[in-house]
């Protein structure tokens, strides 16, 4: 069975597209059965492509740019998916938030096997080596507002917690085998 990681961020444009492209080709690297996708908590990019800084960084990097189209989350995306990464603590009470209102169960770390709940994590939280920081200090700063720096800085965050993620991924589909 595929496992299915969401990435979430405000427009989904920027980090959660990014977060996107790299665990995609690192997934398909990794010889997995998995599959990335992204939304933002917004509708306001609605349809737009990936940030066209973020596209240069990607490319500089070595990544395929996908045809993207930015989407806001659905419950129906948390219906669909394992795992849910957020890029700030906003973005995970936004997710909490479309839980509650919709009767889905996401739950931080469930049990091995809890096939009734999506799994709900701070994107760096998959880093081992930040394990029991709070919320707020595990954001990924956006870098829409700033420089082409920051837009490698995010790149350089993504990737850094991208073989977490696939180790994940990997154990959850050797449980689930």
């Amino acid at each position: 069975m595929t496992f299915r990681v969401l990435f979430v961020c405000t427009g989904n444009i920027c980090r959660s597209a990014m977060a996107e492209v790299v665990l995609n080709q690192r997934f398909k690297a990794a010889g997995l059965d998995a599959v990335a996708t992204s939304v933002g908590i917004s509708d306001e990019e609605h349809g737009n492509p990936i940030d066209y800084r973020a596209q240069r960084t990607l490319k500089a990097a070595g990544y395929d740019i996908p045809n993207h189209f930015a989407r806001q989350i659905t419950a129906q995306d948390l219906k669909d998916c394992d795992l849910v990464l957020a890029m700030t603590s906003n973005h995970y009470a936004a997710v909490e938030r479309l839980a509650t209102h919709t009767h889905i169960d996401v739950i931080e770390n469930p049990q091995v096997g809890d096939e009734r709940s999506t799994d709900l994590r701070m994107f760096r939280a998959m880093d081992p080596a930040l394990a029991g920081a709070r919320r707020r200090e595990l954001d990924v700063p956006d870098p829409w507002y700033g420089t082409q720096q920051d837009f490698e800085d995010t790149l350089d965050v993504i990737e850094s917690v991208a073989n977490y993620i696939v180790e994940y991924a990997r154990e959850a589909s050797e449980t689930n085998a």
